[in-house]
């Protein structure tokens, strides 16, 4: 298994899927409890979610989950969040704080899986980055996500439907930003922007939009898309179609955006 996969396409968006893979290395597996073995922090099929909503998108997506190495956290483990429950580079608990391992991974596991998993996921949206700016001027990061809506050992009461994340709007052009924010505020869905999810190490490290690359970060509350946030964490074709057509609204007119904030 390859630890990331890219779709290359030819327009001005590339969407960074870190989260939606499942594949556990046997070893890795193996040092899990039997409660990391349950994947319960998945972003659970957001990669079909995502699937075919542009067309000339490129896609990179990482195939491993996030307890072999977190893909959207900062390689020298910094929190993203000083002060606030998170979890790190190579997570110890789930996000309900309890612990995920039989046997955690030392220092030198940790950075071992840095080189094998993490270097190689950034090294492709880096690549895809440069490539579709050199094409069009301009290239436009957005970051696929999606978490539970209720998980107290992060924040309080429910999510929002919509969280977007800017880096406090420093990681695109404010346009961006507010076609993103007007476009989620029309529907029945709830919105958030810069709230608990500010955009995480992938938004904030490519957001450059004096360079010409802009970040922005979706993370989806999963009510809006599955049976139920519970395992077998089920794909819901009837809620998806709505969501789907505001998703596909969003990167159309990011699309058409993104001529006029080339540099």
């Amino acid at each position: 298994m390859k630890p990331v996969e890219v779709s290359r396409g030819d327009g001005p968006i590339v969407l960074g899927i870190p989260h939606s893979g499942t594949w556990l290395p046997g070893h890795i597996k193996a040092q899990l409890n039997d409660r990391g073995r349950t994947l319960a922090n998945t972003d659970w099929h957001i990669d079909r979610l995502y699937h075919g909503l542009l067309p000339g998108a490129t896609t990179v997506r990482a195939t491993f989950h996030r307890y072999v190495i977190d893909a959207n956290r900062s390689p020298k483990n910094e929190s993203l969040y000083p002060g606030q429950n998170t979890t790190s580079l190579v997570p110890v608990t789930d996000f309900d704080g309890r612990p995920i391992w039989s046997n955690a991974p030392d220092a030198a596991e940790v950075a071992a899986r840095r080189a094998a998993f993490h270097t190689p996921y950034h090294t492709a949206l880096e690549v895809e980055l440069k490539r579709v700016q050199k094409r069009h001027g301009v290239a436009i990061l957005y970051d696929c996500h999606s978490i539970r809506s209720q998980i107290p050992y992060l924040f309080d009461g429910k999510l929002p439907d919509f969280n977007i994340g800017t880096a406090s709007s420093s990681s695109c052009d404010e346009r961006l930003e507010d076609l993103v924010q007007s476009i989620c505020k029309a529907t029945e869905w709830t919105t958030a922007t810069n709230g608990r999810f500010k955009g995480g190490w992938t938004t904030r490290h490519y957001g450059r939009p004096l360079h010409g690359i802009h970040a922005i970060q979706m993370e989806l509350a999963q009510s809006t898309y599955l049976v139920n946030e519970a395992p077998p964490f089920t794909y819901d074709e009837l809620k998806c179609a709505p969501l789907r057509s505001v998703l596909a609204e969003i990167l159309g007119r990011i699309a058409s955006l993104a001529p006029e904030l080339g540099i």
